[in-house]
């Protein structure tokens, strides 16, 4: 991810002609070796292996948060106390005591703030999340979504820090880009019912202490309801971000491994011209022209952070917060402190008490 944002801030000013034109001032990593060895590769004009160093310096104005989550916290409330906007990759914390604590801090400095979740952004389901606000799908009564890949899909792959510690495991990983998804596009979660488990709890290298996969049943506070799976044993998918959203007037789904497309249904015209039709992404839809004049060519993955970055260039120079911010992110992790609770206590699980 910090190549991801690299490449982004260099390349934003050029893309969406903003006013504020990004510097790369300095990057940070675990080693002063691989910290130089990044600062050649991305175009940095220092390095650092102490991201102490890196937050307190005069000349970095903002900070990017891209590191495992269990440093998010520390980062971002040295950062705010510097007087410096964070942007903090998904999830916000560790925990939601984590997240909690973040977003008091973001509160109290009054600075810009925002959480990567780049998925949400590519044109398609910008677009999804506009026809639902405009009502074209009328009331919504279901939802349901995925976060589902397999790069744990095979039992003998080794042990990792991916495979230690439930900050690190799919409900920590993958779950919160879903979840995030399924709050921009229905609204907010009341209650969840959840299972998890480890599939594979042994591996090559030592034991797994966090989990395969998940599933949760939800109930919005529209009255809509829905269902979501998250998982990283799930053979055959790559980047399986998938959601389907039902109305009264028509229907939306969307897939990650194809998303310069959406598929659209309303329920009008005459009956045997009734059907689900794909919508290819082009100019008309949000954030796709600056890539490129034509429909159909689409956009891809790093399209996705530059936008982020467009948008966080944007919050810091008018002083408006966009979303999703701090709270937003502190949103999506009360869901996964519920769902882990539920899945514990094996009953459905109000989000109010968290």
């Amino acid at each position: 991810m910090g190549k991801a944002h690299a490449v982004a801030m260099s390349s934003v000013g050029a893309v969406f002609d903003t006013t504020l034109r990004p510097r790369l001032e300095m990057i940070c990593a675990a080693s002063e070796e691989s910290a130089q060895r990044y600062r050649s590769a991305y175009g940095f004009a220092r390095s650092t292996s102490d991201w102490q160093a890196l937050v307190a310096d005069p000349k970095v104005d903002a900070i990017v948060i891209a590191t495992p989550q269990s440093f998010h916290k520390d980062i971002a409330l040295a950062a705010f106390a510097a007087g410096k906007p964070v942007f903090c990759e998904k999830p916000l914390g560790a925990s939601i005591d984590d997240a909690r604590a973040m977003v008091a801090a973001a509160d109290a400095s009054r600075l810009p703030n925002m959480v990567g979740f780049n998925y949400i952004r590519t044109p398609a389901s910008q677009y999804a999340r506009q026809l639902i606000a405009d009502g074209a799908l009328g009331q919504i009564t279901w939802f349901r979504g995925e976060h589902t890949e397999d790069f744990y899909a095979d039992l003998n792959a080794p042990a990792s820090w991916r495979t230690t510690g439930m900050a690190n495991g799919t409900m920590g990983d993958l779950a919160p880009h879903m979840i995030n998804a399924a709050l921009a596009l229905i609204g907010p979660v009341e209650r969840v019912m959840a299972e998890i488990e480890t599939v594979h709890a042994e591996r090559p290298g030592g034991s797994v202490t966090n989990d395969d996969h998940a599933q949760l049943m939800c109930r919005f506070a529209s009255g809509a309801m829905g269902q979501m799976y998250f998982s990283r044993v799930a053979t055959g998918r790559k980047m399986g971000y998938a959601y389907e959203v039902t109305g009264t007037k028509g229907a939306i789904r969307f897939d990650q491994e194809d998303q310069n497309a959406l598929w659209l249904y309303l329920r009008e015209g005459p009956e045997g011209m009734q059907g689900f039709r794909k919508i290819l992404t082009g100019p008309a839809h949000p954030d796709y022209a600056p890539f490129c004049q034509g429909p159909g060519h689409g956009t891809g993955y790093q399209d996705q952070i530059i936008i982020e970055a467009k948008d966080f260039l944007s919050a810091i120079e008018t002083g408006t917060a966009v979303w999703p911010t701090f709270r937003d992110g502190l949103d999506v992790s009360r869901v996964v402190a519920a769902a882990l609770k539920s899945a514990q206590a094996q009953t459905w699980v109000d989000i109010t008490d968290f």
